[in-house]
């Protein structure tokens, strides 16, 4: 498929996703350098909205045109009612976003400096029950692509046998996890995306991304990639080891920049597109992201990055 396709597909079809994991209400500072050590540091402003790795997925996914879903659970706090507010008015289906009273939502406080790096604190809350036989999950057959994280690996995992059952594809986001996340989720993945942390914790004492992700790869996903920053993105299904380089932009905030990434994967992926043209669709869309402030406000709509595709450089 050439990205002329990839562009037709996206024109022709509006993709119908479900996003399933973390969703949280994030706090960002903008400083000139990244705090270190105790003391006071000054901020140059201040922002508040939803977040979390799944969540700001979904965001991206809507903002890029497609239909959204997102499941996931909160605390029936200010935070998970703000989380699902923010979520409605970005057009994202929030009817199995489940707020829980007396559990408490995920909060993060993050600091971004002047480059555009940031440094995250995250409360993961607390008393959210991990059951998922709420979930609707006879509406997957009619969705184009599932998205999970590893957050919430009881669902996901119900998410992702529900629609493997139904022929479709699915995405991981693998951030950080415990080994025992991944050993549950990766049998369960189509397409398994690793941060560098993510995978580097999964297959410790390795020696490099190849003999990492083919770790990943001998526990049962169909595809194990990692994106890697400025690195670009690289993946294997079994045979030679594949790569996107990561388009040269120049960066204001990398906040969300992952979890758009996934996103705008799962949407290309949702369409028919072949994994090299999606992995580079979902790179420029996390590049013009990093290009503007905030996580979910930096996301492009779809007609700028088609029109950024023949633009941008590779770095």
């Amino acid at each position: 498929m050439t990205p002329d396709d990839l562009r037709s597909r996206l024109e022709a079809k509006v993709p119908t996703l479900v996003c399933i994991g973390l969703t949280a209400y994030d706090l960002t500072w903008d400083v000139e350098h990244l705090p270190r050590g105790g003391g006071k540091t000054r901020a140059l402003n201040f922002r508040q909205g939803g977040g979390g790795m799944a969540a700001n997925a979904a965001a991206a996914a809507a903002r890029l045109g497609a239909r959204v879903c997102f499941w996931g659970r909160a605390g029936d706090d200010m935070a998970g009612q703000q989380m699902v507010h923010e979520l409605h008015a970005l057009g994202v289906d929030v009817s199995a976003l489940r707020l829980f009273a007396g559990a408490r939502s995920s909060v993060s406080g993050i600091a971004v400096d002047a480059a555009g790096e940031r440094s995250i604190v995250n409360f993961r809350g607390a008393g959210l029950p991990d059951d998922a036989d709420w979930l609707p999950l006879d509406t997957l057959a009619r969705c184009d692509a599932v998205l999970g994280d590893v957050r919430w690996p009881a669902g996901v995992a119900a998410a992702f046998d529900a629609a493997r059952a139904a022929g479709i594809p699915t995405v991981l986001d693998g951030d950080v996890a415990e080994a025992a996340v991944f050993d549950t989720l990766l049998p369960r993945s189509d397409y398994a995306v690793f941060s560098e942390p993510g995978l580097a914790g999964y297959a410790p004492g390795l020696a490099d991304d190849e003999a990492r992700l083919r770790h990943a790869l001998a526990r049962g996903c169909r595809l194990a990639a990692v994106t890697r920053g400025a690195g670009g993105v690289v993946w294997t299904d079994g045979g030679t080891l594949q790569g996107q380089p990561a388009f040269a932009v120049e960066a204001v905030d990398t906040t969300g920049a992952g979890d758009v990434f996934h996103g705008a994967l799962a949407l290309a992926l949702g369409v028919g597109a072949d994994v090299a043209d999606a992995f580079r669709f979902a790179s420029a869309v996390a590049a013009l992201k990093c290009t503007q402030p905030g996580g979910r406000a930096g996301v492009p709509g779809l007609a700028r990055v088609l029109e950024a595709l023949d633009e941008l450089k590779e770095a």
